[in-house]
């Protein structure tokens, strides 16, 4: 028997098929425009692993908060047509096995703590930098959703007068801040393209990710002394970047010449499982909520 796993997020949805402790078969398309064209991309590559693989269900990793007493799915996201309706029933009629649905900041603390990076950890933040910015916070080992089940969306931090942390310390949006300064078409131009284009010396790529740099690590650092966790894990796309936790340590040094009364800095280690957390936490979730 075999598990079909799916990650939504706001710019790509990724898939893979877990069978025998592992993740396998992997892919990926551009996140389609509506939930019409969504569902119907789900059913076809259903299809297409069922010629190869004994199904037993279909995990959902999800921006959003995830309502399992409503199956629905609540909050919001850079996928808004997902919200608010019976997502579950629907996928299950369509796709015609359960499913199961849980945030995609809780997948992928659910991976590193199961398998990962943060596994015998009892308090841990998880930082899944994306299209925006979510989380997951962990204390005494389990995820705490919060009253609104809003718990770990550190996204919606305001670090300006009008620009949040989704806003400025994503790749996604130093990219589309680029474009913009560059007279491009939104999205013609990559995060790693930019980051490519710093090193090479273009200035405005420099003033981008210097911005990126920055406000990722002021609200890293914020977020350690609003929670005092042992551990803050870093996924999404951006954590694939070699040198991304020596840049947070040079950003760090530069807030505690400011925040001098700080004492210490916060630790900060990569997820495990880099791009692959979010499926592999949507499977643990599945197995958890099914067996």
């Amino acid at each position: 028997m075999a598990i079909l796993a799916f990650d939504i997020g706001g710019t790509s949805i990724k898939y893979g098929i877990w069978k025998e402790d592992k993740l396998s078969h992997k892919g990926s398309l551009k996140t389609p425009a509506t939930w019409s064209e969504m569902k119907q991309a789900f059913k076809e590559i259903k299809i297409r692993y069922e010629e190869q693989f004994e199904l037993e269900g279909v995990a959902f990793s999800s921006p959003g908060a995830v309502n399992q007493k409503k199956r629905s799915i609540d909050g919001a996201s850079a996928v808004p047509y997902i919200h608010r309706f019976p997502i579950y029933d629907e996928l299950e009629k369509e796709l015609k096995c359960p499913v199961t649905f849980e945030n995609d900041a809780n997948c992928a603390a659910l991976a590193e703590t199961w398998k990962g990076a943060a596994k015998g950890i009892k308090d841990v933040l998880f930082v899944v930098v994306g299209t925006g910015i979510g989380g997951s916070v962990i204390v005494d080992g389990e995820i705490k959703q919060g009253k609104h089940l809003f718990g770990g969306e550190f996204g919606f931090m305001l670090m300006t007068d009008n620009q949040t942390f989704s806003d400025l310390g994503t790749a996604v949006n130093m990219a589309a801040r680029y474009a913009l300064r560059k007279n491009k078409e939104p999205g013609s131009i990559s995060g790693e393209e930019v980051f490519e284009l710093a090193e090479q010396g273009d200035l405005i790529a420099k003033e981008e990710v210097s911005t990126f740099y920055t406000y990722l690590a002021r609200g890293l650092f914020n977020l350690q002394y609003s929670y005092d966790p042992e551990l803050i894990l870093i996924g999404g796309g951006v954590s694939n970047k070699l040198d991304l936790i020596e840049k947070l340590e040079e950003e760090f040094d530069k807030i505690m010449e400011v925040v001098t009364i700080a004492p210490f800095k916060p630790v900060i280690k990569t997820c495990t499982f880099k791009n692959d957390a979010n499926l592999i936490g949507a499977v643990y979730h599945h197995l958890q909520k099914i067996k």
